[in-house]
C-alpha cells in the first residue's frame, strides 16, 4: 500500500497515536508549569506532569492498543507461494 492509498484508507494522517505523541510533552510542560506557577514545589509539579504523561502512554499502549490490520488475500497467496518454493 502506498502512502497515498494509506491516507485515503485511513482518512487522515493525524490519528489517535499522533495525538498521544503530541499530548505527552505538552502535558509534561503545561502541567508542570501550571502547578509550579500556583506555588507547588517544582519536583512535585514535575512528578505530577510526568505521571499524567505516563497515564496517556499507558492508555495508548494497553487500553487502546495498536491493532494489526489484516493483509489482503493477495499478500497471503504470495507468502504461501514463496514458502512452498523450497
Amino acid at each position: 500500500m502506498t502512502a497515498t492509498e494509506n491516507i485515503a484508507h485511513h482518512g487522515t494522517m493525524a490519528d489517535y497515536y499522533d495525538y498521544v505523541l503530541g499530548f505527552v510533552p505538552s502535558a509534561l510542560v503545561v502541567v508542570t508549569a501550571a502547578l509550579n506557577a500556583t506555588g507547588v514545589a517544582f519536583p512535585v509539579a514535575m512528578s505530577t506532569g510526568a505521571a499524567i504523561a505516563s497515564l496517556a502512554v499507558g492508555h495508548a499502549v494497553f487500553v487502546n492498543g495498536p491493532s494489526v490490520e489484516s493483509a489482503p488475500d493477495d499478500a497471503h497467496a504470495s507468502d504461501a507461494a514463496s514458502m512452498s518454493a523450497d
